[in-house]
């Protein structure tokens, strides 16, 4: 890809993950504030002809997703997968990219210090 441009997303959340030691902080209910970078990519022939990988402003129906289905929600009653952020990560690729063909990455971020990525 010639082109990449990503866009930022926040939102709340609670998890606990299954499969640790009960002494384990994850194992236990607790909750983040995420971060979610979508990117997406074109080469020069893909981009649109006003010179864009894609409009920004078309990005407004992840944010409407993300409020409805993720934002202060429970994610263990979302996921069908135990709700990791490299688990979350590959669920919003798989979900969003019929919908954003250009999506080449989806990073999500729990803590300032920390990222998972998926990028198939």
């Amino acid at each position: 890809m010639t082109f990449r441009i990503t866009k930022k997303f926040e939102f709340s959340a609670s998890h606990r993950l299954a499969g640790l030691p009960p002494e384990h902080q994850c194992a236990r209910m607790h909750g983040h504030n995420y971060v979610i970078e979508l990117e997406l990519g074109a080469d020069d022939a893909d981009l649109l002809p006003v010179g864009f990988v894609r409009d920004y402003g078309e990005l407004s129906t992840f944010k409407a997703w993300l409020d409805e289905h993720l934002d202060h929600r429970h994610l263990n009653d979302v996921m069908d997968e135990n709700p990791t952020a490299e688990h979350m990560a590959a669920w919003i690729y798989k979900t969003w990219s019929t919908k954003f063909p250009e999506l080449t990455c989806v990073r999500i971020s729990e803590t300032p210090k920390t990222w998972a990525e998926y990028r198939p």
